[in-house]
């Protein structure tokens, strides 16, 4: 960029070619920290969020194009925090380091920035939001997408993978191609397939039937959301808890959140009130720039 040019996002000059090309924002005299994952790689990912997802290194999701988790883990027990086995399958593109760790570049572009971690928080940079890693859990920070996970064991449908006993998943809503237009909506319309994602055939046979436990607003993060919350009954294996919750972005400006949690129903899985003390431990990540695009 020249001195001349005026602000806006374009191609990171960090990048070194190791992971995403993310955008920052040039603010017409220099490069800035402030980096985003183009809007248009964002609508382009297909998520399977789910607890039947395979729970090597905490694989959030198998994403069309990368999900870009980083190895870093939060919180938790580093003796009893559940790890996967080092021959655990992966499933996808889903694996840690695709966020890259290059530093800057040409140009006195900045040090590539990547998700801040707190002790005891997963966060996920693109929403701008922090989870709570629960004592003994798993926490795994990401560009486009965090989680907290616990309790592995094989998945009852294909005993080759690995499943966990409750899992908690963010991303921004667009990535799920849902309405955007309020929180009630998204989180209505994403919970059948949050269930079936978390819960479906191949993973548990299938659900035979739900029961909705719980709808209505919920203040996350400082901002006004809804949350829909249903038990699900599966053809084998255990029976599940499923909630969708979606919120505004605490920084980025006309952004919805979407987060998946599920749980099953057995003597080793958590309990469903660690559901809502996850739920209620939200919070705005720690250092998330105010900019271009995003409320302070």
């Amino acid at each position: 960029m020249t001195q001349t040019s005026p602000p806006g996002w374009h191609p990171d000059p960090g990048h070194t070619g190791t992971g995403p090309l993310h955008e920052r924002w040039w603010d017409g005299g220099q490069w800035t920290d402030h980096l985003r994952v183009p809007p248009a790689a964002i609508r382009r990912r297909r998520l399977r969020i789910g607890i039947g997802i395979t729970a090597g290194a905490v694989v959030l999701a198998t994403v069309g194009g990368g999900l870009f988790l980083l190895s870093d883990h939060s919180g938790g027990s580093k003796d009893d925090a559940a790890t996967a086995p080092s021959g655990a399958p992966s499933r996808g593109p889903g694996a840690p380091g695709g966020g890259g760790r290059g530093g800057g570049g040409g140009g006195g572009a900045p040090e590539r920035q990547l998700p801040q971690t707190e002790d005891g928080f997963a966060t996920d940079l693109a929403s701008g939001i922090s989870l709570p890693v629960p004592d003994g859990w798993t926490g795994t920070s990401g560009i486009a997408g965090a989680g907290v996970t616990t309790g592995e064991y094989a998945c009852p449908g294909n005993t080759s993978e690995q499943c966990v006993r409750g899992g908690v998943f963010s991303m921004p809503a667009k990535a799920l191609k849902l309405d955007t237009t309020t929180a009630k909506a998204t989180a209505t319309k994403d919970i059948s397939s949050n269930a079936e994602e978390s819960y479906g055939e191949k993973i548990y046979g299938g659900i035979t039937s739900h029961q909705q436990l719980k709808s209505g607003p919920v203040t996350v993060a400082g901002q006004q959301g809804y949350l829909v919350r249903w038990k699900v009954v599966t053809k084998s294996g255990d029976d599940g808890y499923v909630q969708s919750l979606a919120f505004p972005s605490p920084h980025a400006k006309d952004m919805l959140i979407v987060v998946r949690s599920g749980f099953d129903i057995a003597a080793k899985a958590p309990e469903l009130s660690v559901m809502d003390d996850i739920t209620e431990g939200i919070k705005a990540a720690s250092g998330a720039g105010s900019g271009p695009g995003t409320t302070a």
